[in-house]
C-alpha cells in the first residue's frame, strides 16, 4: 500500500510549511494554527507525516534518496568501499581536502527537533485517550532520537534539545552535553517508545513507525553507540551491547524467514532487495520507501542505466569478497583463480557480488530493438550471461529483474563488460560498475517505482552476531542463527567457527588504537563477522559508519586505489596501468599490463587519513552564534 511515504513529500510543502525554514519560524496566521491544529488523532498523523523524509535525507548516509550517489553510497564512498569513477574523485578523506565549514555540515536542529518538540508539546492538551497520547509521544520519541543517531555520530558531544524553543530560551546559548550524556538520553527515549507505542496501524497505515521499527533503530543504535564507546577509549559500553543483543533477538524471533527471490538467480533474494516493487509483501522487511508511478517515482534504477553514473567498486573491495566455498581468496584452500582477467576473478564468488557488480560478458551488438543480439560463440563469453539469466525483452519482464547484457537508459545494448572509460554509459575507470538498484522494468525515470528498504533483518542479524562476539558469546550456535542465514541465501558455504584462527585470512584488516599508527590485525573470527556484515550491507550507505567505529578507517581508506588487471593495450588512450612500487601511474609507460590506476597512492603523496575525520567539525557560523558551543572538535580549531 504506498501511501504514507507518498503524502509525505506534499504535505512537508502544506502543512505548517514555516516551522521547517528557520529554527525561530513563526506559524502563519490562517484558519489552521498552533492554537487550534493538535486537538485529533488525525492532526497528529498529519503534522508527523514530514518526518518520514528523515529516511531520504541525505545528511544521513543510509538514506534512500533521489540518485544513490548521492544517498546510500555515499558512505560507502567515504569509507572507501567503493569508488568516484571521475579522474578527479579522489577520495576527500584519503587526500585531505576536507574543508573547514561555516555552515551546515548536518548541524541542523530546526526540522526533525523542532517538528517533534513542537508537536509533543500538545499531546497533553488533545482530545486524544491516553493511549492514543503515549502512541504519538512514542512516535515522536522515534524520530527526535533518529536524528540524535546522526548528531551524535557526527559530532560526538550535542546541545540537548527537547522542548521547544524561542527567541528568549536560554537553551539557545547553550553549550554542548557530553555525548554519553546525549546517548544515554536517545537510548531512554527509545526503549520508553518501545513499551509504550500503539498497534493504530488500522489508523496509521501498514507501512508506518511500529514497536518493530523502534527496536531496529535501538540495535543499530546500540550496537554502533556500543563500539565507538569501546574502540575509541571511552568505556561504558555493556550495557549498550546488552540492549542490542535484546532487542534483535526479539526481531529475529519475530522475523525469521529471509526473502529467497523470484528471480531463480544465484541471491536473488539478495538482489532484489532493491530492485521490487512492492516490498510489503517481502519477508524481512521491517519499513521501507514506497514510490509509486508519476508521483514520487524516483531515479535511483534510471541512473544507472547512464553515464551519469560514478560509482564503482575498487579491486580492494572485490578481494574482500568470499569463494562460494567460504573461504577467503588468500587463503590456499580457497580455489580462487586469480585477477588476471575479471572472469576468473569473478568466478566461483560469492553470488552476492554479481548483484552489486555487473559480472564480465561479451556479445555481437544487435541492430534495431532490444534484444537483437547474438553470443560470440565463445562459451567464455557468456558465463555470467548464463548464470544470471539472460534478457528476453525490455517491457516489465518481472520483479527484480537483473539480467545480461545489460542495458542503457533507451534499452541499447551494452556490447561487453568491462566497459573502461568515464564518458558512455555504463562505464567506470575501475571495471567494477556498481549496479545495486538496476533493473530492467524501470527505464523509464518517471516509473521508477521500486521500493527501497529502510529497516530488515538482515541488518538485525549482523547486529546480533556482532554484539555477541563483542560479549564474548560468538560460537557456531549464534554463527548458524545469523551469517549462516544469510550465506545460504546467497549460496555461500557456512561459517565454521572452529576453522577460523589467524591462518584464515593472513591479510585480514588492522585497527588503529589512539597513538598506535601501525595497527593492530583485527580478531580473526571478528574480521569474519566484519566482512559479512560490508558484503551483505556494501552499497547501503553504513560503511562511513561502520570504519569509524571500529578505528579502522586508515586501514580502508589509506590504499592505493586500484582496478582490474589489464593489458595495456586493451586501455583507452587516457588510462594508465598502476605502478605498484610507486604508487602512481606507470612513469616510464613501459608496462604491458597490470592493475587499472585510479588515483595515487595517498601515503606516498604525504596525505591519508587524519584523526579529526572520526569527528565532523562544527560550523564556524554557530560557534560565532553561540560561543559556548566551543571549543570544536579536535583537530577542526
Amino acid at each position: 500500500m504506498k501511501n504514507i511515504f507518498i503524502y509525505t513529500a506534499i504535505l512537508s510543502g502544506l502543512i505548517f510549511s514555516g516551522c521547517n525554514d528557520s529554527f525561530l519560524d513563526r506559524y502563519p496566521k490562517t484558519s489552521l494554527t498552533e492554537q487550534n491544529a493538535f486537538t485529533s488523532y488525525d492532526n497528529f498523523k498529519t503534522f508527523m507525516w514530514p518526518c518520514y523524509n528523515i529516511f531520504t535525507n541525505n545528511t544521513i548516509g543510509t538514506s534512500v534518496g533521489h540518485r544513490g550517489q548521492e544517498s546510500h553510497y555515499l558512505g560507502d564512498v567515504y569509507a572507501g568501499y567503493l569508488e568516484n569513477k571521475n579522474v578527479n574523485g579522489f577520495n576527500k578523506y584519503a587526500f585531505q581536502t576536507v574543508g573547514s565549514v561555516a555552515s551546515g555540515n548536518g548541524w541542523d536542529f530546526s526540522a526533525f527537533i523542532r517538528r517533534t518538540n513542537l508537536m509533543l508539546s500538545h499531546i497533553d492538551d488533545s482530545t486524544m485517550s491516553p493511549e492514543e497520547k503515549d502512541h504519538w509521544k512514542a512516535v515522536g520519541y522515534f524520530f527526535h532520537s533518529y536524528w540524535y543517531m546522526e548528531l551524535i555520530d557526527r559530532f560526538g558531544d550535542v546541545p540537548w534539545v527537547d522542548k521547544l524553543l524561542n527567541e528568549n530560551s536560554e537553551e539557545l546559548q547553550g553549550k554542548r552535553e557530553p555525548r554519553k550524556t546525549v546517548a544515554d538520553k536517545v537510548l531512554e527515549r527509545l526503549k520508553w517508545a518501545e513499551e509504550h507505542i500503539g498497534d493504530f496501524s488500522a489508523k496509521d497505515g501498514p507501512n508506518t513507525i511500529s514497536q518493530d521499527c523502534i527496536r531496529a533503530a535501538l540495535s543499530r543504535f546500540a550496537l554502533r553507540e556500543a563500539t565507538w564507546r569501546k574502540y575509541h577509549e571511552m568505556g561504558d559500553y555493556d550495557a549498550y551491547l546488552d540492549e542490542c543483543i535484546r532487542v534483535s533477538a526479539l526481531l529475529m524471533d519475530d522475523y525469521p524467514t529471509l526473502y529467497e527471490g523470484t528471480d531463480g538467480q544465484p541471491a536473488a533474494g539478495y538482489g532484489e532487495m532493491w530492485t521490487t516493487e512492492d516490498l510489503g509483501k517481502v519477508p524481512g522487511i521491517i519499513l521501507y520507501k514506497e514510490y509509486a508511478p508519476n508521483i514520487n517515482a524516483t531515479q535511483l534504477n534510471y541512473y544507472e542505466h547512464t553515464s551519469a553514473h560514478w560509482v564503482e567498486m575498487n579491486q580492494a573491495t572485490v578481494d574482500l569478497y568470499l569463494m562460494k566455498n567460504g573461504k577467503p581468496i588468500t587463503n590456499g584452500d580457497s580455489e580462487y583463480e586469480g585477477d588476471r582477467d575479471m572472469y576468473s576473478t569473478f568466478r566461483n564468488r560469492d553470488p552476492r557480488l554479481y548483484h552489486t557488480v555487473i559480472p564480465p560478458y561479451k556479445i555481437k551488438e544487435g541492430k534495431g530493438e532490444y534484444p537483437t543480439w547474438s553470443y560470440t560463440g565463445n562459451l567464455a563469453d557468456r558465463e555470467y550471461i548464463d548464470i544470471m539469466g539472460a534478457n528476453t525483452t525490455c517491457s516489465n519482464p518481472g520483479v527484480g529483474m537483473k539480467r545480461l547484457p545489460a542495458q542503457n537508459w533507451s534499452a541499447s545494448i551494452v556490447p561487453e563488460i568491462p566497459r573502461l572509460g568515464t564518458g558512455s554509459f555504463i562505464s567506470c575507470r575501475s571495471g567494477y560498475y556498481v549496479w545495486k538498484n538496476y533493473d530492467s522494468w524501470e527505464n523509464n525515470p518517471a516509473l521508477n517505482t521500486a521500493d527501497k528498504p529502510i529497516f530488515k533483518i538482515e541488518e538485525v542479524l549482523l547486529n546480533y552476531a556482532e554484539a555477541m562476539w563483542e560479549k564474548g558469546e560468538f560460537d557456531q550456535t549464534v554463527a548458524n542463527q545469523t551469517i549462516n542465514k544469510l550465506r545460504k541465501r546467497a549460496g555461500v558455504a557456512e561459517m565454521q567457527v572452529d576453522e577460523i584462527d589467524g591462518n584464515f585470512d593472513t591479510e585480514r584488516g588492522k585497527y588503529y588504537p589512539k597513538g598506535n599508527t601501525e595497527g593492530v590485525k583485527v580478531d580473526p573470527v571478528l574480521w569474519e563477522i566484519r566482512r559479512e556484515r560490508i558484503v551483505e550491507l556494501m552499497g547501503e550507505g553504513f560503511g562511513f559508519y561502520d570504519v569509524r567505529r571500529w578505528r579502522m578507517a586508515p586501514w580502508f581508506i589509506n590504499k592505493t586505489a586500484k582496478g582490474l588487471w589489464m593489458k595495456k593495450a586493451d586501455l583507452p588512450a587516457d588510462m594508465k596501468l598502476l605502478n605498484e612500487e610507486t604508487g602512481t601511474a606507470d612513469p616510464s609507460g613501459t608496462m604491458t599490463e597490470g592493475y587499472v590506476f585510479l588515483f595515487n597512492n595517498p601515503i606516498v603523496e604525504g596525505k591519508g587519513w587524519l584523526d579529526k575525520y572520526y569527528l565532523y567539525q562544527i560550523p564556524t557560523n554557530e560557534i560565532l552564534l553561540n560561543p559556548n558551543l566551543a571549543p570544536n572538535n579536535p583537530g577542526w580549531d
